[in-house]
Formats: structure tokens, C-alpha cells, sequence
């Protein structure tokens, strides 16, 4: 689990100093939707010359603002219900309560709050949004993703929490009718994703009021969090809230099997209909309304489990893992079609893209260690006989273990890459909007995970600041970050990670083309190098997308 957050309060805010004279936004109270908010001076002098070699700054920090009602009880499984407003002024000074999950701490279902970083000198400032969206599970507060360093750079950084697993994602034929009474379509099950609908919304009514241009959003997010960018990207519900997209460990090629068990994963409507009904029964109750009376101690028993071996290949979990029960749900109507249908189609909202992967991620590990017997077998199991033999030619063992974990390394890896690449090469065939692919190299120091999972997330949102206390960076590092943040702040400004000016250190950024369907078989590696790569040989392609079209796709 990422570390949660002790600096905020602790060390940036706390020890704030006085170091710009004119009236700044901390000064000043904010009104809103609900009700008038006051934030505070984010960086101490300290942090800002230790990390950015700058004495001073207009960062101001907005924690914890409430941007929806309490969802339990009687707001179960409902979208967003309006909050109260409040007439006193809200101190946003300290993260809200994170929504419940196993992984949660300072929980309540009374969780959905907002945060904003904001390096505006006043309201009038229009500086560019993006909104992050965090990995099934995680909350708001957690350091990879504080936005001092983004705001340093004229980008307003919105986090916030949603509802996860079953409190998020929970279907059932009461909810049904619910939603059809409601919306005239047959829905349920997709609270979580209508949560980030709802932040979306709260922002173009009111970030201009802090500084923002609510016509030019990004919105950004990893893992569990890409799979809701893309879902807002697929929906028309989303239409006109937003202007560039972000999928950090996302999207994946419709026909990769992987897909069924990554956290981008979703449950059509019967098989999430039949778990909600599970949930149910095992609460021992008979109706939702039921449901609605239980605490949300008891309702957390059976919220997060995972799918079993009856719902996905075992082979293929020991690169994806098996996915929670509970998830987003293809309804029709917030998900109105499936990945493979929308590529074909064209998005609801063709706005300019980036998706990509870490080098050790989807199976791909530096600790990686299975017996050559294991190899072989797991490998022949997932390819079958006739592709196996082909496997076994492009990804050798030579009769050595360490050249086997090599293999399978490789092979995880080039399914990613090449996935990614088929992605978007089909995309242009549907849409006219720029999309750039990259490839995350980098090892985090004083870690044996390698470019593990989640590790690019404080390069590129400019958060080295807030988790020094767990890595030990270099200044190899810091230079990583500013070219890596740079991208990130340029596309948010311009929907062109080349161009806006966020580039600070000497030297030119590095060019990052947007990928085409004119058959270039490349994808830009971010990291260690900041260079475009051919993405592996023309052999591995073929193969990938052989074993790719021999699969149901998703």
C-alpha cells in the first residue's frame, strides 16, 4: 500500500511561512456550490528550496471540501445525492474521510470531498484543471499524488474519493428499477464511476472561483482510475466536461486476454446482477432496502473479494491476478458499450489521449521467479500447443532459469506494449484526436520491485516533494521527474505533451510523436530515456497478435 499522507499538516502546511507579501488566494474566501470555503498557504520556504530551488510561491491548498451528501443508509447505491449547504465558512485544511474499503483508514461512507492545489494569484487566473483519479481502493491522500508540484508548474490539481467494491459497484434488480424509474434506462452498479461524474460536474460550476479554466479539464488517473478515465471517454454522460485524457496502466487491446483480470476490467449486467444477489444472500437479507440498514462494518464482510478460477484462466492470474467481484458494470447507459465496440465505433468523446505501462508490471517483475518446469508448463498452458512452439522459439530458455525469467519478463512486457500500440493504431480508425503511447522505465530507488506498478505516477505529477521520506532520489531523479511532469503539465494546457512551456531545466524536451495507423510499430519510452523505441521485433508483434485474435475479445 502506498504511504498515506504526513506531510500535509505535518511539515508543508504547518510550517508555512509568510513569503509573499500581496493578498493571495489562502487570504481570501471561496464560494462554492454548498458553501463559502477558505484553504490555506500550501509550501513552507523550506520545502519550496530544497525541492524546486525557489524561495516562493502562490500555491494555495483546498483539503477535504465536500462535494456530495453522505451515502449511507438511505444514499446507498443512489448517484451522488445533493449536500446540504453550509453558511459558515469551511476550513479545508485536512483530507476528509476516505471512502470504506480494506485498505482505508479514517473511514466513512460520509467520503466524498474533494482537494484542490492551485497555483493561482487570484480567480481571474483561467490556469488549466486536471483532475486525478486514484487505483481501486487507494483514497485521496495518499503523497504520489498531492499537487503542489503540478500547481508549481500553473496546473490545478484536483484529487477526490469515489465509492469502491461493493459500497461502488453493487447491481441488483431493485437497484434496476431504481434506476430505470430515474433514468428510464435498466442501471445499477455504477456509483463509483457516477461519483467522478459528479466531481467533473462540481468542477465547471466551480473552479473558476479558484482560479481555473473549467474549458480546459484533463482528466488523469492509474489502474483501477484509468479504467473510470476511459469510461468517461466511452460516455456520453461525461460529454463536454472534459478535454484531454490520461490512462496511466490502462487501456489495452480489446483481444488481450489480461484485460478480464486487470483492475481496467468490468462485469456485464447478468454476472453483476448474480454477485449482487450473492451479497445479498450472504448479508442474509432479502431486499435492498434491507441492505440499507446495515452498518457499514457488517456490509464491508464480502465487499472486496476477488473473482475465483471459474471466472478467468488461472494461467493468465498469475500475470493479472483475479479481479474483485465487484467492479464497473456494462449497463447500456453510464457504460453503454464495450471496449472492443467503442475502438470500433468511436469514442462518445474523441479528445486527445495518452495511455501506457510500466516496465514491471502485468506479470513482468525483477523478482520474478518460477522453475524452469514452471516456465514451460505455464507457457504451453496459456498459448496451447501450436502457438507454445512459437513462444518457445521468441523467448527461449536455453535450459536456464535465469534466461526463462528473462523470457517470461519479456514476453509480459512486449503483450503490453504491443496491446497498447494495436490500441491505438485501431483508434484513428473511429476518431480524429491525437493519441501518444509511452513506456515507464524507471526504478524508484531503494526498492527491488524494479518500474514497479503505480512508480511513474510521482514523476509525472511533479510529487517528489511529498514521498522523499520513502525513496531515497537522486538527482537523476529530480531531472526524471521535471521531464516527466512537463509532459503531463503541457498536455493539460495544450493537449500536446510537447508544447506549454513546463520544460524548466536547460536543454529541449525530448519530441514525444503521437502514434499513427500508418504502421510504425513504436511507442515513446519515458524514464530511463526519453527517446521513441520500436516497441519489440516485428516477429513478437506478429505473434502477440496472433495469440491476441485467437481470444474472445472483451
Amino acid at each position: 500500500m502506498p504511504p498515506t499522507g504526513s506531510l500535509v499538516r505535518r511539515g508543508l502546511a504547518s510550517l508555512a511561512l509568510g513569503v509573499v507579501a500581496q493578498a493571495q488566494l489562502w487570504d481570501q474566501t471561496i464560494d462554492t456550490t454548498y458553501g463559502p470555503v477558505k484553504g490555506f498557504q500550501y509550501f513552507d520556504q523550506a520545502t519550496l528550496e530544497t525541492y524546486f530551488n525557489i524561495s516562493e510561491s502562490n500555491v494555495t491548498a483546498y483539503l477535504g471540501i465536500p462535494y456530495a451528501a453522505d451515502t449511507s443508509y438511505q444514499n446507498r447505491w443512489r448517484p451522488p445525492q445533493p449536500r446540504q449547504s453550509w453558511n459558515e465558512t469551511f476550513h479545508a485544511v485536512d483530507f476528509g474521510y476516505t471512502c470504506p474499503t480494506a485498505m482505508s483508514t479514517n473511514s466513512s461512507e460520509d467520503c466524498l470531498n474533494l482537494n484542490i492545489w492551485t497555483n493561482a494569484a487570484s480567480a481571474d487566473a483561467k490556469l488549466p484543471v486536471m483532475v486525478w483519479n486514484q487505483g481501486s481502493d487507494l483514497s485521496s491522500n495518499i503523497p504520489y499524488w498531492y499537487g503542489g508540484g503540478m500547481a508549481l508548474k500553473d496546473v490545478i490539481l484536483v484529487s477526490f474519493n469515489r465509492r469502491d467494491d461493493a459500497f461502488g459497484y453493487l447491481a441488483h434488480p431493485e437497484l434496476n428499477e431504481e434506476g430505470f424509474n430515474a433514468t428510464g434506462h435498466y442501471t445499477s452498479g455504477n456509483y463509483g464511476v457516477l461519483d467522478f461524474l459528479e466531481v467533473l460536474q462540481w468542477v465547471q460550476a466551480n473552479i473558476a472561483n479558484f482560479g481555473g479554466n473549467p474549458d480546459r479539464v484533463v482528466i488523469a488517473g492509474q489502474s483501477f482510475g484509468s479504467s473510470q478515465v476511459y469510461h468517461a471517454v466511452n460516455s456520453p454522460l461525461f460529454s463536454g466536461l472534459f478535454h484531454g485524457a490520461i490512462s496511466e496502466s490502462g487501456i489495452r487491446y480489446p483481444y488481450d486476454p489480461m484485460l478480464a483480470g486487470l483492475a481496467t476490467s468490468y462485469n456485464n449486467m447478468s454476472a453483476a446482477l448474480n454477485h449482487g444477489l450473492n451479497y445479498t444472500t450472504f448479508h442474509n437479507v432479502s431486499s435492498i432496502a434491507e441492505l440499507r440498514t446495515l452498518s457499514t462494518e457488517e456490509l464491508m464482510i464480502g465487499s472486496t473479494d476477488s473473482v475465483n478460477n471459474t471466472w478467468i484462466n488461472w494461467v493468465e492470474a498469475l500475470s493479472c491476478g483475479y479481479p474483485d467481484i465487484f467492479k464497473p458494470v456494462l449497463d447500456g447507459y453510464v457504460l453503454p458499450s464495450t471496449y472492443l465496440e467503442t475502438l470500433r465505433n468511436g469514442p462518445a468523446n474523441d479528445v486527445p489521449l495518452i495511455t501506457g505501462n510500466t516496465k514491471d508490471e502485468s506479470g513482468a517483475s525483477p523478482t520474478t521467479n518460477y522453475t524452469l518446469a514452471e516456465y514451460r508448463e505455464y507457457n504451453t498452458l496459456r498459448y496451447g500447443k501450436d502457438l507454445a512452439s512459437r513462444f518457445f522459439e521468441l523467448y527461449p530458455d536455453h535450459n536456464n532459469q535465469t534466461i526463462a525469467m528473462d523470457g517470461w519478463n519479456n514476453a509480459a512486457r512486449d503483450q503490453g506494449k504491443v496491446g497498447s500500440w494495436a490500441y491505438a493504431t485501431q483508434w484513428y480508425d473511429s476518431a480524429n484526436s491525437d493519441f501518444y503511447t509511452y513506456y515507464w522505465t524507471h526504478a524508484p530507488p531503494g526498492q527491488s520491485q524494479g518500474a514497479f506498478h503505480m512508480s511513474e505516477i510521482m514523476y509525472a505529477l511533479n510529487a517528489m516533494y511529498a514521498c522523499a521520506d520513502y525513496y531515497p532520489f537522486t538527482d537523476e531523479d529530480y531531472i526524471i521527474a521535471d521531464q516527466m511532469s512537463a509532459y503531463w503539465a503541457n498536455f493539460a494546457k495544450t493537449l500536446d505533451p510537447n508544447r506549454g512551456g513546463s520544460y524548466t531545466s536547460s536543454g529541449l524536451l525530448s519530441r514525444w510523436e503521437p502514434n499513427s495507423n500508418d504502421g510504425k510499430q513504436v511507442v515513446m519510452e519515458l524514464g530511463d530515456a526519453f527517446q521513441q523505441q520500436v516497441i519489440t521485433s516485428p516477429e513478437k508483434v506478429n505473434f502477440v497478435m496472433e495469440y491476441f485474435f485467437q481470444q474472445t475479445p472483451y
